[in-house]
């Protein structure tokens, strides 16, 4: 790859026959644990216990020395994946901007933090990119006057989202609820809308019109996530071939990814971080933000309109929030990265993220009975009082090419 990350079709990669599960463990002051033995794990598939076959503890790589692994246990070895050498100390980090959701504020909050962060947190020995979902690129270079300046010059997308400052807007959440859900309060919801903001319009021609802007909704909302989603696991290819950790910040206000498509996107993405020791930490450029009814660009309706009508659009607007959320602490979760949210420092949050925890936990098991197409949960519980455990939620087992068996 070189020092240049060049886009190429998304290569798809199917791993039905060992599951890969990054697991950080935390103390009670929130300290990454590195001591635990492959016995102090329970793994649950859809609830059922699985038998552990490979086992193999990461630390983070530092100035001074190698990432240093625990020798394997003799059962170890069957999974190949799992018992490679440990890592060169060099390191290399992607900077993602998602520039298709970031709004104007929080785009030049994210930027001006990332750039306060950078001299501070990267390591001299560190190689790293800036990106945006659109396709902009830095290259990886260690020069971070560079950089600084690729992340000022990241531009936010509009193309690919609806208009919250409309008066009448109906987001993929809510579009996805009337088109793929039949729900019909969302859609009451949406008509009143459409009612309150063009005056005179008859019943019958607000709901076309609510139906019509839930299609736009869910057709725009569907390519939005396909190209984060698809671009992510581009950049986990590319980043393959290098040496050392690779780390990945997603910088993102959040996208709603509620189908299928994703699921086994996603699966993929995290199959292909857990083999190629890359963590994805997310960081959510919203902030400290709230999803009262007054909430940002809330959209209110007249005060004569029905009060359960009021409550719905709110309450679909607070739901949206927390949905374009999942994605984050999911892409983090299930690396061994973090999901920072909920605070408004985004220095000390960039500051966090480029370093990483300091011992990861990487799980293997073979998975029995798998279908094409299905999702399984996944749970993975420590025998240790006292800890919590970070680890993925679930993977998907992708259903098989058309015109292959």
């Amino acid at each position: 790859m070189g020092q240049q990350l060049q886009q190429s079709p998304p290569v798809v990669r199917s791993f039905t026959n060992e599951v890969l599960v990054p697991v950080v463990v935390r103390d009670a002051q929130g300290h990454a644990v590195g001591n635990l033995a492959k016995e102090d794990f329970r793994v649950f598939d859809n609830g059922k216990p699985q038998t552990i076959t490979g086992f193999r503890i990461v630390q983070r790589a530092t100035e001074t020395s190698a990432a240093k692994s625990s020798a394997p246990s003799s059962d170890a070895t069957r999974s190949p994946a799992v018992s490679q050498p440990s890592a060169l100390p060099q390191r290399f980090v992607v900077f993602l901007f998602d520039d298709y959701n970031l709004t104007y504020a929080d785009l030049a909050s994210a930027q001006q933090a990332a750039i306060k962060a950078l001299d501070s947190s990267l390591g001299p020995a560190d190689m790293a990119g800036v990106l945006a979902t659109s396709g902009t690129s830095s290259g990886l270079t260690s020069d971070h006057a560079k950089l600084k300046q690729k992340i000022l010059d990241i531009r936010v997308k509009t193309l690919l989202r609806t208009d919250e400052h409309d008066c009448f807007n109906v987001d993929y959440y809510q579009g996805d609820l009337i088109i793929n859900k039949d729900d019909d309060q969302a859609l009451q919801a949406a008509v009143a809308n459409v009612i309150h903001c063009f005056r005179g319009i008859l019943p019958s021609q607000a709901e076309s019109t609510a139906r019509s802007a839930a299609r736009r909704a869910v057709e725009l909302g569907e390519y939005n996530y396909r190209k984060n989603l698809y671009f992510l696991r581009f950049i986990l290819d590319g980043m393959a071939p290098l040496p050392g950790q690779h780390v990945v910040i997603l910088v993102s206000s959040g996208f709603f990814t509620p189908d299928s498509e994703a699921t086994t996107i996603k699966s993929e993405i995290l199959d292909i971080a857990a083999r190629t020791n890359t963590i994805i930490n997310t960081l959510d450029a919203r902030g400290l933000y709230t999803t009262n009814e007054g909430a940002e660009s809330a959209v209110r309706i007249d005060q004569d309109t029905e009060q359960d009508t009021q409550r719905l659009a709110d309450r679909y607007r607070r739901e949206s929030m927390a949905a374009s959320a999942d994605v984050l602490g999911e892409l983090a979760d299930g690396t061994g990265g973090t999901f920072y949210h909920n605070s408004n420092d985004l220095e000390a949050g960039f500051r966090s993220l480029i370093s990483g925890p300091d011992f990861t936990y990487l799980l293997a098991f073979s998975p029995a009975n798998t279908k094409p197409g299905a999702h399984h949960s996944l749970k993975v519980k420590v025998n240790a009082p006292g800890l919590t455990v970070q680890a993925r939620r679930g993977y998907a087992i992708p259903a098989p090419e058309k015109g292959k068996k």
